[in-house]
């Protein structure tokens, strides 16, 4: 132990006594450091977003949807879900409990005093706010009655209310959805921007209002969500739910579902191992500025050995040994890198916040503690790799030969 401190004394003053070549032999390690960091800060900022914006719909949550590929799509044979689904879903599988259908109705505008904008209309039902976990801040949300009724009333995100200009408090103000008016009746809590892109220009109407504003067309884009109170039995409702809508639906067993039953927190795992890949991925090829750091390491130390040629040979004369030259000069290295992968988090991690402020509606960065610690570990991890050679060099001179050295 006292022959390793007197080793890091050592090394310690070697860099103190150049300390304008060790900040310049660290910028590779500082570059590639800060790149990573700053990289990872904004991919897991932007994961943390996604997640927060899903946490209250658990595993118990279940989706219901079409699947459609690029051939669907091309081919303009689109797969729906369609009404008789959602009454499948409603009334004839056992173990689900709320059904919030989504409709979504195309119209071509919407109006309050001369004002016409654009926002996401859609038709569902009373249970949508328990589904979705979404609540008005002020008057109510939509009531059994209100579908019974055909009520045309409409509850409105705040994006949507600053564009209409209407008061802070709308309720009960009316406003134009395409031909048709409605009375506002609640304003829902805000969600927020993501990419610049508003999660608060949206309105809902009763879902059967919604259903006869459409026609008689019984093919609208619609999905619907529905909890299942038995977290133990999400599974076996999923299978379910399959089986019910393919029983209804008369599929053959030879072909495939043109729908899927998801977990709603399905969506947030998969992000996870997304964002997981991509942050490996771009992290790997923006680290590879780390072998470049490293190799500008190696030839300073290399310098450095022939630079203090007769030192070595005064310390091994008296009585340093191969090893104590050996470590002395792998933690020079190491010190270097690792003081160079500090300055880079610093740098990256400010460099992350300071991205994710000038990008409009991005999520603010985020870097983990574990992220921290491995690019430190692996910045000094470089450092002991390249210099290996140059303390080796350093270990192997001859005693004789290195005080001769002129």
């Amino acid at each position: 132990m006292q022959a390793l401190l007197e080793a890091f004394r050592a090394a310690l003053a070697s860099l103190m006594a150049n300390r304008m070549r060790s900040v310049l032999t660290t910028l590779g390690i500082v570059i590639g450091t800060g790149s990573v960091i700053a990289v990872v800060s904004l991919v897991q900022g932007f994961s943390a977003s996604i997640k927060n914006q899903l946490a209250d719909l658990g595993g118990s949550t279940l989706t219901l949807q079409a699947v459609n590929t690029n051939e669907n799509f091309q081919s303009g044979r689109l797969n729906y879900i369609t009404f008789d689904d959602i009454n499948v879903l409603r009334y004839r599988v056992p173990g689900v409990g709320q059904v919030a259908p989504i409709l979504a109705v195309n119209v071509p505008g919407i109006s309050y005093q001369g004002r016409t904008v654009t926002a996401q209309v859609q038709a569902s039902n009373a249970d949508y706010a328990a589904v979705y976990a979404r609540w008005p801040v002020k008057g109510r949300f939509l009531a059994p009655a209100d579908d019974r009724g055909r009520r045309k009333v409409a509850v409105i995100g705040d994006k949507l209310r600053v564009d209409l200009d209407l008061p802070e408090d709308p309720i009960g103000e009316y406003i134009r959805i395409g031909n048709e008016w409605f009375k506002v009746i609640g304003l829902m809590e805000k969600q927020g921007d993501l990419l610049g892109f508003s999660l608060d220009n949206y309105l809902i109407i009763p879902f059967d209002v919604g259903r006869s504003m459409m026609g008689a067309s019984n093919r609208p884009f619609m999905q619907a969500s529905f909890t299942v109170p038995d977290l133990e039995q999400v599974n076996t409702v999923r299978e379910r739910v399959t089986r019910a809508i393919r029983t209804a639906r008369r599929t053959p067993a030879s072909e495939g579902n043109t729908f899927k039953v998801e977990a709603a927190d399905a969506f947030v795992k998969q992000f996870d191992q997304i964002a997981g890949t991509a942050t490996l991925v771009v992290g790997g090829v923006v680290g590879i500025s780390l072998l470049v750091g490293g190799i500008g390491i190696m030839n300073i130390m290399l310098v450095s050995v022939t630079e203090r040629t007769r030192e070595i040979g005064i310390l091994k004369a008296l009585g340093a040994t191969r090893r104590d030259i050996l470590v002395q000069f792998l933690l020079e290295a190491a010190m270097l890198a690792l003081l160079g992968g500090i300055i880079g988090i610093i740098l990256g991690i400010a460099a992350g916040v300071g991205i994710a402020a000038m990008i409009p509606g991005f999520p603010p960065a985020s870097v983990p503690i574990w992220v921290i610690a491995a690019a430190a570990g692996f910045s000094a991890l470089v450092g002991v790799i390249f210099g290996i050679m140059p303390a080796s060099k350093a270990a192997g001179l001859d005693p004789i030969e290195a005080l001769r050295y002129e």
